[in-house]
C-alpha cells in the first residue's frame, strides 16, 4: 500500500485523475474537485487515502497525468 494525497486546494477539476485511476479516484459532486473513493480513505479524509498494491500502477499514472500536480503520492 501506498499513501496518497491529493492537494483540492491546487486541484482544477480536470477529470485526468478519475480517467486514468477510476477504481480510486472520483470527482466530488459540490466543487468538482477530485477525491479519493470512500473505500481507499484514510480516516475518512476525501483527500488522503491508501492505494492498494493492485491499484498502485493506477494511482502514479494519475499523479503522472495530473497538469497541476496535485497528487502527491507518499
Amino acid at each position: 500500500m501506498v499513501r496518497v494525497r491529493v492537494d483540492r486546494d491546487a486541484c482544477i477539476g480536470c477529470g485526468a485523475c478519475w480517467a486514468l485511476a477510476p477504481n480510486f479516484f472520483e470527482q466530488n459532486e459540490n466543487d468538482g474537485k477530485c477525491q479519493i473513493v470512500k473505500q481507499y480513505r484514510a480516516g475518512g479524509d476525501i483527500a488522503v487515502g491508501e492505494a492498494p498494491a493492485e491499484l498502485v500502477d493506477d494511482v502514479k499514472s494519475a499523479a503522472e497525468g495530473c497538469p497541476v500536480s496535485a497528487i502527491k503520492i507518499e
